[in-house]
């Protein structure tokens, strides 16, 4: 197998932060995963980049991934578009089928992920809940009409939980990775290795002071950065544009 992920934050795993600085994420994990599954060593690469659009991402990764040779391509996209005003939710789907087809023209089997639903702990998370919830719908009727694999984490109620949620309350923390990437395998027909933690205890709301440093800490930045045009991906570049091996383990 030879399994490429394209999408933004969500795919590049920003969330599940590693000891060296590098993160991992739930397509990694799938990756390990697979391999452990089948007990072969798959070829696996990931394109996504923190921070894109929809357009870039289909842009900048999907004629890039297509020409390493796939056989299994991922793709998420539209979660940085919602966030912002007047999001083009037609042209997000037109383009999302588009996309699909590309990659099954291609020859690989595409995969189609709806992202987790962090709105319940972000400022003005009811407008942002309404785009993900009408996203995720017609993304759920392209995937009936082409007839591809479809993991709908936007509607796994677990997931909303702070527990599966870092510090920013917009990306996954480790724990959510890993339930993503079980949905995944699920998906694709795998169970999910038997060490993963999937699950995580409830914690409470935030205090009122919690709230306050979480605005200062990440809503107050998100949008400096707006305003001023800038990208939490400026500068970074693809953490596997090439094919690595990924080794089952010995579990």
């Amino acid at each position: 197998m030879r399994y490429v992920a394209i999408g933004d934050s969500f795919t590049e795993g920003v969330g599940d932060e590693q000891p060296d600085g590098s993160v991992r994420g739930w397509a990694d994990l799938v990756a390990q995963g697979i391999a452990d599954a089948t007990g072969e060593p798959i070829q696996y690469a990931n394109l996504a980049i923190r921070g894109r659009l929809l357009r870039a991402i289909i842009a900048e990764q999907l004629e890039p991934a297509l020409a390493l040779g796939p056989t299994l391509v991922s793709f998420n996209g539209g979660g940085n578009d919602m966030l912002r005003p007047g999001t083009d939710m037609a042209w997000i789907v037109r383009e999302t089928e588009r996309t699909l087809r590309r990659i099954r023209e291609a020859g690989a089997e595409p995969v189609l992920l709806a992202g987790a639903n962090p709105t319940g702990g972000l400022p003005s998370g009811g407008r942002v809940a309404q785009k993900g919830d009408a996203l995720t719908a017609a993304a759920g009727h392209i995937a009936k009409k082409l007839g591809i694999r479809f993991s709908d984490n936007w509607h796994d109620t677990e997931l909303r939980g702070r527990q599966y949620w870092s510090r920013d309350r917009l990306h996954l923390a480790p724990v959510g990775h890993h339930r993503v990437a079980s949905n995944v395998l699920r998906t694709l027909g795998y169970p999910h290795p038997a060490d993963w933690e999937i699950e995580a205890a409830s914690i409470p709301s935030p205090t009122r002071r919690e709230q306050l440093a979480y605005t200062r800490e990440h809503v107050l930045p998100w949008i400096n950065r707006r305003l001023t045009g800038r990208s939490s991906g400026d500068g970074r570049t693809a953490k596997h544009p090439e094919f690595i091996w990924v080794l089952p383990r010995e579990l």
